[in-house]
């Protein structure tokens, strides 16, 4: 297995100088300091899978929204995979915000689905990871005890984040850069409910208002959109090159995560694309994305409740990522998994 890392390794470098893709730049970067935000969804479990696998990247908390998911079983999901990756003394908080518009049960679910798969069945979860503090508040902690700046990494709805700047106005300055993933703006949405006209994506509308607070903050904000996750689907071509270095026991449990995607979509969104997995590699590798920056507001009623759009003129500023450069980033997914 080491040898076959070790020539990957040489694979991606030379991948990496033909194509410019990731940028010499990027291996010279200093060390990232990184609380990651999520909800507990596959994509969510994945994200942090290879958060820990990335090089440059100190993952300093994880925070969990009771979102798609539900929380004790995503906690545990969390708690398990820092386990199987080494990351036994990073600290887990649960989030307490509830929904505005909750995410269906059915999608829910995923982590006790996840929970059950025989890698994680045989991993024991060290509760003394579990900090006392909730999400919001054990944030405000992590930043301002840090040195230096924090990156927030953001797959769930922007809620904990939010009700952390809301408590701690002052931390805004210790945060270098917030990546989301969320928000549709010239792309159509995905909720699909009663009375909603189809402009919003899921992470927005759980909280609308939370969302609209997020993009008055003035902050170094990149978003990544359905704008650009919609180039990213969760394809068999992908699942087969996966399943071919399964030897790897990252890529193994990553392969079975993936297959309990298959019926978990309803009818009007089948396909199950790499929402977050895509905004975990941005944090890394922004050298593979291409952002327009854009006067942003969004919808707290309905029948756009959630949506993200243009505004231009009220100096709400976002960089939202319009591009990534597909085959490269399924080649980085793939590299980070050979462990």
């Amino acid at each position: 297995m080491r040898q076959r890392k070790i020539f990957s390794r040489l694979i991606l470098l030379i991948f990496v100088i033909s194509n410019f893709s990731f940028g010499p730049s990027e291996f010279a970067q200093p060390t990232k300091k990184v609380i990651f935000d999520h909800d507990g969804g596959i994509d969510d479990l994945l994200s942090l899978m290879l958060l820990t696998q990335m090089d440059g990247i100190e993952l300093i908390g994880v925070c969990v929204t009771p979102a798609d998911c539900f929380l004790e079983d995503a906690t545990i999901s969390s708690l398990k995979i820092l386990k199987l990756t080494g990351h036994d003394i990073c600290q887990v908080a649960k989030g307490n915000n509830r929904a505005v518009n909750p995410f269906p049960n059915e999608w829910r679910a995923q982590p006790m689905v996840a929970n059950a798969l025989p890698r994680m069945l045989n991993t024991t979860e060290n509760y003394a990871q579990l900090s006392k503090l909730s999400a919001d508040e054990f944030m405000a902690e992590q930043i301002r005890s840090s040195v230096e700046p924090v990156t927030i990494l953001i797959t769930g709805p922007c809620s904990n984040f939010v009700s952390m700047l809301e408590k701690h106005p002052e931390l805004k300055v210790k945060i270098n850069e917030v990546v989301w993933m969320g928000g549709a703006v010239d792309v159509g949405g995905n909720v699909a409910t009663h009375k909603h006209n189809k402009t919003a994506e899921w992470n927005a509308y759980w909280d609308p208002i939370a969302t609209n607070s997020l993009l008055k903050q003035q902050l170094n904000l990149r978003l990544i959109s359905l704008d650009v996750t919609n180039s990213v689907p969760v394809n068999l071509t992908f699942l087969q090159r996966l399943a071919q270095q399964s030897e790897f026991p990252l890529s193994d449990i990553a392969a079975q995560l993936w297959a309990t995607t298959i019926n978990t979509i309803s009818s009007y969104e089948y396909t199950y694309f790499m929402w977050d997995v895509l905004a975990t590699s941005y944090v890394n590798q922004p050298g593979l994305f291409e952002a327009e920056r854009i006067e942003l507001d969004s919808s707290i009623e309905l029948p756009n409740e959630g949506q993200t759009f243009r505004s231009p003129g009220n100096n709400q500023w976002v960089n939202v990522v319009k591009q990534v450069d597909v085959d490269s980033f399924y080649e980085y997914v793939l590299y980070l998994l050979e462990e």
